[in-house]
């Protein structure tokens, strides 16, 4: 495995301090939650930043990456669901997307990276699930639209893999 793919690997690393830390949290333990998903869901990029400037892209990592992804945003919103800050079935409606598309990837004769609405889609639930784990304050409202819109981003991206693209 090449640096970019121990990074994508490294990132596992903060989902069960998230698990831990989001069973009962206290203040300060959602701002260490907070933080460790950030720092985690920051490798993200810088994954995938040194395996195109080093001319690391493989297979592997274009599959590792967003099954990563899916566990470090999962993981936080089956908490939050048990915290009662999400509905299950917003959750689910994410759930239902990435296994969709984990599917259908699977199916793919050359592995693909994501497209642009599918990085949107990613940062729009980081920044939503960082909101929802952060001590709930004045930012709950913002935190709920974000969750929202991340949801609503999810099925859209999703859609646009598993839509029909005409041949030339």
């Amino acid at each position: 495995m090449n640096l970019p793919t121990w990074i994508t690997v490294s990132r596992l690393l903060g989902v069960p301090f998230l698990l831990v830390l989001l069973q009962q949290p206290t203040e300060p333990q959602r701002w260490l939650a907070c933080g460790i998903f950030l720092v985690a869901a920051g490798t993200d990029w810088l994954d995938g930043y040194l395996a195109r400037r080093l001319n690391q892209v493989t297979d592997l990592g274009k599959f590792l990456d967003p099954l990563v992804d899916k566990l470090l945003v999962l993981a936080p919103l089956l908490l939050l669901i048990q915290l009662g800050q999400v509905p299950a079935w917003g959750v689910f409606l994410v759930l239902a997307r990435e296994l969709a598309i984990a599917g259908w990837r699977v199916n793919q004769p050359k592995v693909s990276g994501a497209n642009l609405w599918g990085k949107l889609k990613t940062v729009t639930q980081v920044g939503a699930i960082a909101l929802l784990i952060a001590p709930p304050t004045a930012t709950s409202l913002a935190a709920q639209l974000a969750f929202w819109l991340a949801v609503i981003l999810t099925l859209f991206s999703g859609a646009l893999y598993l839509w029909p693209t005409p041949k030339n």
